[in-house]
Order: C-alpha cells, then sequence, then structure tokens
C-alpha cells in the first residue's frame, strides 16, 4: 500500500515541484514540505471521513439526461484547474514573462502556491485514498501507509524538483504530463473513461523519446 501511495503521488511532487520553482530559491525548499504536508493531512482527512468520500458518488443533480455527483464535480474543477495552471506554466515558460511578485517575492507568492496545491491536493488524493480503502480494512494500517509515502516524497522531491528545474525539456514534457493528467480528470468526471493504460504508454513513450 504504502509503494502504491508513492506511485499515486508522483504527479504529486511533479506539480508540487513546478509551482515551488516560481518561488524565491530559499522559500522553494520550505514550499516542498509544506505542500506534502498539507497532501499527508489532507488523505488522513479524507481517510477519516469516509463517509462523506463514499457519499461523493451519490447523484446530485442531473444534466441532459446524466447524472452528476459530488466527485464529479470535483474531478472536472481540479481537472480544469490543472489544464489551466499546466498551459499557463508552459505559456510562462516559453513566452519568459516574469509576473509582478511585488517587492517580497515571498509572502504573497508563497500563500498563493500553497492555496493551488491544497486545491490540487484534494483532487489528487481521491485515487489514493480509494486504493487504501481497497487494500486495507485497518483505519490504522491506511494511516501508516500514507504517512510512510509522504516521507519518502519529502526525500525524494528537493532532488526530482532540482532535476526537473536543471532539464528544461524535462519540465516540459512534467507539464505535458500534468496537462495530459487533467483532460483525463474532466473526461472521468463526464463520465468518459479513458484507459490508464493509454495515459501511462504515452508518458513512457514520451520519456523514451526523452532519454533518447
Amino acid at each position: 500500500l504504502t509503494l502504491l501511495e508513492i506511485v499515486l503521488g508522483i504527479d504529486n511532487i511533479v506539480f508540487i515541484s513546478i509551482l515551488a520553482g516560481r518561488l524565491p530559491e530559499e522559500d522553494q525548499g520550505r514550499a516542498r514540505t509544506a505542500g506534502l504536508a498539507i497532501a499527508m493531512l489532507g488523505r488522513i482527512f479524507l481517510l477519516l471521513s469516509l463517509s462523506w468520500v463514499m457519499g461523493l458518488t451519490e447523484n446530485l443533480f442531473t444534466v441532459l439526461g446524466r447524472d452528476i455527483s459530488g466527485r464529479d464535480l470535483i474531478l472536472v474543477i481540479g481537472g480544469v484547474f490543472l489544464i489551466y495552471k499546466s498551459t499557463s506554466e508552459i505559456h510562462h515558460k516559453l513566452e519568459g514573462i516574469e509576473e509582478d511578485r511585488e517587492s517580497t517575492k515571498g509572502t504573497a507568492s508563497f500563500r498563493k502556491v500553497l492555496i493551488q496545491i491544497l486545491i490540487l491536493d484534494l483532487v489528487f488524493s481521491l485515487d489514493s485514498v480509494i486504493t487504501a480503502v481497497g487494500m486495507a480494512q485497518d483505519i490504522g494500517v491506511r494511516i501508516v501507509a500514507v504517512i510512510l509515502a509522504v516521507a519518502v516524497m519529502m526525500l525524494t522531491a528537493g532532488r526530482i524538483s532540482a532535476f526537473i528545474e536543471k532539464h528544461p525539456t524535462l519540465k516540459m514534457l512534467a507539464l505535458s504530463f500534468l496537462l495530459l493528467i487533467g483532460v483525463n480528470l474532466v473526461a472521468e468526471g463526464l463520465g468518459q473513461h479513458i484507459p490508464k493504460g493509454y495515459i501511462y504508454f504515452a508518458m513512457a513513450v514520451s520519456i523514451f523519446v526523452e532519454a533518447l
């Protein structure tokens, strides 16, 4: 379960690393640690609120003959937000236009980054929580697995972030993956299931080409 939580959290690490990369260098490590801590607390909260999470699958209303649940709304909103953030980051990377970070370049931006991480963590956590529920009946086992997974992520996040920042083409590839995940979340929320094998295959081919 810990290994699966780590795998499911890789996209979370990439997203946090890219957002933290927009902050001053001295704040990046703090942002990554705080972001992963928020992710851990969010997942534990969802595990402790299991009845609420399962209730998200219940239909809230119907649009054009299709039932819409709370989970669908979260996936669509989260997917649209991820598409927007990925596109804006790609635009920023290519155009090279620096945003106005005010005099601090820190406090307001730092707060903004944490809010964005919190929003996406909720979406990213749904899969990991559902996996934890399916694999372990004991709530203690689920929580320990989440804590161990996040601890491993905290230890590796700095290296992953540095590696992504060092290789601009890899950063663009990571943003493209996040864009792909965003499209998949929107499709999932609208009831159009895209087999994850297709997405992973596309990622694997892209990474292979990047390695060449």
